[in-house]
């Protein structure tokens, strides 16, 4: 499996060969996440080159995890030019999300659209959060799973979701949910300029719907797609309806 090493670290990845003149794709996780957030029918999407990552400190990736958006921005930005990929649709899950808004943002030259999945231009988190996270680790970890997937999601699903986050512990996690609160870009969302598809779960208790349609107010060419009963892990708990999705969006 391989690796790319950047000014900001080697970074874990895999890839997903495509046409040579197919799309362009890199999976960016959410916070506490690794490259498997991400179903194989993304991972793998038919006619597309996909790059999936784990940021820095998840997964098989170097750390420390980053405490900032932006600092996670500039480690996607330096994978890119590692990998020599050319300009490439960024598809953002929450905090991954926001990586993709913040890359569209500042290292414009280097994206070619946004796939922005349960996410928001500002997410702020509760300060019992934050504050949970270093004191009752699993009280947390637990807490945000309850959030994190809707009702309709499988047992099994939701035990993984659980374990992926107790592994890859407490610093890294807390610095994923300050790197959260910290994040607003709000007033810049008319500085973005390539396509956009919004992706939100009708369900979602962590990043609701109405993230969904400020992020489609704000984007001049955004597209929203809402999954029906699905949380905020919705990628993974309806995995063929988001993967259509993205195919739809990428063959306009």
């Amino acid at each position: 499996m391989p690796y790319a090493k950047t000014n900001r670290g080697e970074l874990f990845y895999t890839s997903s060969r495509g046409a040579t003149d197919g799309p362009t794709l890199v999976l960016v996780h959410g916070a506490g996440g690794t490259r498997l957030h991400w179903p194989a029918q993304l991972r793998r999407l038919p006619g597309a080159t996909v790059y999936t990552l784990d940021l820095p400190g998840h997964g098989r990736s170097a750390g420390p995890g980053r405490d900032t958006v932006a600092d996670y921005a500039q480690a996607v930005a330096a994978f890119l030019d590692a990998v020599e990929a050319r300009p490439a649709t960024i598809v953002g899950h929450s905090m991954g999300g926001a990586v993709a808004l913040q890359l569209a943002l500042d290292f414009a030259g280097r994206v070619a659209g946004l796939v922005l999945v349960a996410t928001g231009a500002r997410l702020r988190v509760a300060p019992a959060i934050l504050e949970g996270i270093r004191t009752n680790f699993t009280g947390s970890v637990d807490l945000i799973t309850r959030f994190a997937w809707s009702a309709e999601a499988s047992p099994r699903l939701t035990r993984l979701g659980q374990q992926a986050l107790r592994e890859v512990g407490s610093d890294t996690l807390l610095s994923d949910f300050t790197a959260c609160d910290r994040f607003d870009v709000m007033e810049r969302l008319g500085e973005i300029g390539v396509p956009t598809l919004v992706v939100t779960g009708s369900a979602d208790q962590m990043t609701p719907v109405k993230y969904a349609h400020f992020l489609v107010e704000h984007i001049a060419d955004a597209h929203l797609v809402t999954v029906a009963s699905a949380g905020h892990m919705v990628m993974l708990e309806q995995p063929a309806e988001v993967a259509q999705a993205v195919q739809d969006f990428l063959g306009k």
